[in-house]
């Protein structure tokens, strides 16, 4: 699981049937100078089913691979990345993010 900062929404004009009416957005990956607001988020961008309903600049936990479709089971679903939830707030103390960074 890793955490990201949702970029905007995305819009489809076909989708596979059993997605019909889900919610998608654009998020960025997060890395732990981005958390510490030390650098911009570096990644590629993904396409992740929210059903949490974030919003512009929200952060939320994505899984992905064959857990992001787990909380379809038993159903199919082709989903590779899921929000599982939304952070509301995240606590670091900057000399042990400047330590850890240091060693990267």
């Amino acid at each position: 699981m890793r955490l990201m900062e949702v970029v905007g929404k995305v819009s489809f004009s076909k989708t596979h049937p059993s997605l019909k009416g889900k919610r998608w957005v654009l998020a960025t990956p997060l890395n732990l100078a981005a958390l510490a607001e030390k650098e911009e988020p570096k990644a590629d961008q993904l396409v992740v089913i929210d059903e949490l309903g974030s919003q512009r600049g929200d952060v939320i936990a994505v899984s992905e691979g064959g857990e992001a479709a787990f909380p379809y089971y038993p159903n199919y679903k082709p989903v590779d990345a899921y929000a599982a939830c939304l952070i509301e707030r995240i606590d670091l103390d900057d000399d042990e993010v400047d330590r850890l960074l240091a060693q990267q």
